[in-house]
């Protein structure tokens, strides 16, 4: 009977994974306080981190590095009025994490490094000797933060592009010049306030990132709206590597779905 419950239990889960990688989040968003928490925070940080792996590395080969050779120009300040430019993948990835700090979903989401660009990207304290281990053996740190009252989950942020690299070496603020494709160039941190969840919170915790790479994309496209000196790119289906185009936000966050939707269902039918 045991058995029965299990596989019953792994099935409804496979089947709201489907309608997750199809575009479809539960739309119910409280829990109830007798709901099961049946995944560990650290699981769920897993879950979102692979996503945001794949989300950053579509973006950076596909958009960025793709665009590039057509023309399309990544600027640190794209949202000015007169610059003419997309963000770049860390800018990406800070729009991310400040459209989840506005939402109701208590997830944090930040990156640092110990040669960041930016000073307030310092790695410090714990999280920076924890940061050594990760760049010797690439494996994600857990620990709950006492600072913070937060559980947190750090992982390796790799240099995957070549966009990555020529970026960092050639940025005017940069504190190093050498860095090659497969580098660790920091940490990608996550925190959430809870030790575990309900399949209603890990779902919430999924949308909530996924909201936020539609709501930077689409900022990014409303951008190109309002250029005049700029060509601008067809937005539809085809993509960079086609010639002046880009992706709709659906095509996009469709790439998104389908490349991580084997992991993330694993992970949520454990």
């Amino acid at each position: 009977m045991n058995t029965i419950k299990l596989n019953l239990k792994k099935l409804l889960l496979f089947i709201s994974l489907l309608i997750v990688s199809c575009g479809g989040i539960p739309e119910e968003s409280t829990t109830s306080s007798s709901e099961k928490k049946a995944f560990s925070v650290a699981d769920v940080l897993i879950m979102v981190a692979h996503e945001n792996d794949i989300t950053r590395t579509l973006y950076t080969k596909a958009i960025v590095g793709g665009g590039k050779k057509q023309g399309f120009k990544f600027d640190e300040e794209w949202q000015d009025e007169k610059v003419e430019a997309g963000p770049l993948p860390a800018l990406f990835l800070r729009g991310i994490a400040n459209d989840i700090r506005k939402g109701d979903v208590p997830l944090g989401l930040y990156l640092s490094s110990d040669f960041p660009i930016s000073a307030s990207n310092q790695l410090v304290g714990k999280q920076a000797d924890l940061f050594k281990e990760i760049k010797e053996n690439r494996k994600p740190q857990h620990f709950f933060d006492e600072d913070s009252k937060l559980y947190t989950a750090m992982f390796a942020d790799v240099a995957g592009a070549p966009a990555c690299v020529s970026c960092h070496n050639n940025h005017p603020k940069t504190t190093k010049t050498d860095w090659k494709l497969g580098d660790v160039m920091g940490a990608t941190t996550w925190q959430y306030p809870a030790d575990s969840l309900s399949y209603t919170e890990a779902m919430s915790v999924l949308k909530a990132y996924r909201d936020g790479t539609t709501a930077v994309y689409n900022d990014y496209l409303e951008e190109i709206k309002n250029f005049k000196e700029t060509k601008k790119p067809e937005v539809g289906e085809k993509w960079p590597s086609s010639g002046n185009y880009l992706p709709a936000p659906e095509v996009f966050i469709d790439s998104v779905r389908k490349l991580s939707a084997y992991v993330t269902m694993s992970s949520l039918m454990k």
